[in-house]
């Protein structure tokens, strides 16, 4: 199985993802709206293709074996859950049917962890569990949350992995996405932190669970890909400590958050994109935090410590000039 078609692969863990499987020696067919961001490795076994997911591409998936998802719409700014369902439920459910159509073999969907249920540090969060506030009342994760729901309720020959993954950090995060969260670190006198926490995982750890994920026994199942559960404080200090800094750490009060989401609910009303909403606010001041240990049992996901992630972050960040 070595012919591989991905969406996704100018992001973060599309890069990370397509470099290793180019190095593995398969053959990668992406689509990609603008290929020219695409900042990983070039081998002729890639095949980059400038095309949208509405477009008509089923002449690239002849001789595929597995069709990776990755693509998704994750801005936090736009007003209308429509939005949000054309490319994380309707294109996805286009490329599933295709899968399908060209007799595709495994059909591995990169989801989010936010449509499983968080705990706490003495009870995390697992698959079993269903989506809470505030999480459920995210367009991004409601959008996921149907797609996964459809994949996972129609029985076809085409073997279906869900991969759920938390809060990533490592490097070739061009754009940046979840790399803000380093830059907002870096080089500062004072860090503000607001009082929640998550789980964090590398990358490459995910990479690794995607490449385990293509020998799954079960024919439709879904994995939490879950790292270390962090306080935002801790987290920060964790980065200060892996980048000897002295940064001075500053608590957000809740009642401050939660009012700058009230605010942010107002301009949404009048149509002003933010990303400064309440729901937004309410992720922020809880702890989300998740179990990994079925992905380590089922699929022998080899879970790498955080701060290797963060290195490589920061080197990346540095050698970009972006720090």
């Amino acid at each position: 199985m070595k012919n591989i078609f991905m969406t996704g692969i100018t992001g973060l863990l599309g890069t990370n993802l397509a470099n290793k499987l180019l190095e593995q020696g398969y053959h990668v067919t992406a689509l990609a709206r603008n290929p020219e961001k695409y900042t990983g490795k070039y081998t002729n076994q890639l095949n980059l293709v400038s095309m949208h997911l509405e477009d008509d591409y089923d002449f690239y998936l002849n001789k595929i074996d597995i069709v990776i998802h990755i693509a998704a719409e994750t801005r936090t700014n736009l007003l209308t859950y429509a939005a949000y369902e054309k490319v994380n439920y309707e294109a996805t459910i286009r490329l599933f049917e295709k899968s399908i159509k060209h007799n595709i073999l495994k059909f591995v969907f990169i989801s989010t962890a936010n449509t499983i249920g968080y705990g706490n540090l003495e009870f995390l969060g697992t698959e079993t569990q269903k989506i809470k506030e505030p999480f459920d009342k995210l367009y991004y994760a409601q959008s996921k949350l149907k797609a996964e729901e459809y994949l996972l309720s129609h029985q076809t020959k085409i073997g279906v992995t869900i991969l759920n993954p938390t809060f990533m950090i490592g490097p070739y995060d061009s754009k940046p996405s979840s790399g803000k969260i380093i830059l907002m670190g870096m080089n500062k006198r004072w860090v503000f932190y607001p009082p929640g926490g998550k789980n964090f995982v590398a990358v490459n750890d995910v990479v690794d669970a995607i490449f385990k994920s293509f020998n799954a026994k079960s024919k439709r199942e879904k994995y939490l890909i879950a790292g270390e559960n962090l306080s935002y404080k801790a987290f920060f200090k964790k980065l200060n400590h892996n980048t000897k800094q002295r940064t001075v750490l500053i608590p957000i009060p809740k009642i401050l958050l939660l009012s700058l989401g009230v605010f942010g609910n107002f301009l949404r009303f009048c149509k002003i994109k933010t990303s400064l909403h309440l729901v937004n606010m309410k992720t922020l001041c809880i702890k989300n935090y998740y179990s990994n240990h079925k992905s380590i049992n089922d699929l022998n996901v080899q879970y790498s410590p955080l701060d290797n992630a963060i290195t490589e972050s920061v080197n990346y960040f540095r050698e970009r000039q972006m720090i």
